[in-house]
């Protein structure tokens, strides 16, 4: 149930985005907190319906994976110039989707564990009760141009992982 899903996100139509957001956090332990400061400001201006407290808790689980298995153990926790992890929030009618993007190239892996009141290591659960759907890929680097006019691919650099959830069409609110 809970392997990772090496795959992009389900086929979604960019040009039905109606609202987009995103935010740069540093390698610090706060980010988790900023990120969800920053996702409930965006949910309060777009209509998530029922699903405002399910998405705030997985962008808290996937933030805090990021920095805590994502970052090089020698990644400074102060440095606040290059920030390493970045939120994004797209919507579209029906489907919100929020994306970690970070500079590790492991896949989520989920820990398997039965002590139920441990303190961590069921954050992809989590994700996976809560989200409709989730999944990883690789984050392709931009492409670099080489000396002779020629676009050269880089290496991957780093991954997204990603959690949908459907939204319940209110025309009320319309």
């Amino acid at each position: 149930m809970l392997e990772p899903l090496r795959q992009g996100l389900p086929p979604l139509d960019p040009a039905a985005v109606s609202n987009a957001a995103s935010c740069a956090l540093p390698a610090r332990y706060e980010a988790v907190r900023e990120a969800r400061q920053f996702t409930r400001r965006t949910l309060d201006q777009w209509d998530a319906g029922d699903r405002f407290d399910d998405i705030c808790l997985v962008v808290s689980e996937l933030v805090t994976n990021a920095l805590r298995h994502a970052l090089p153990s020698d990644t400074p926790r102060t440095n606040e110039q290059d920030p390493p992890v970045r939120l994004h929030l797209m919507r579209w009618t029906s489907r919100l989707v929020c994306a970690v993007r970070d500079p590790s190239h492991d896949s989520p892996v989920a820990r398997e564990s039965e002590d139920f009141s441990a303190e961590s290591g069921r954050g992809l659960f989590l994700v996976d009760s809560f989200a409709d759907s989730w999944g990883w890929h690789p984050s392709p680097s931009p492409h670099h141009e080489s000396g002779r006019g020629h676009a050269v691919t880089a290496a991957f650099n780093g991954k997204v992982v990603w959690a949908l959830f459907r939204l319940t069409h209110n025309p009320a609110s319309e």
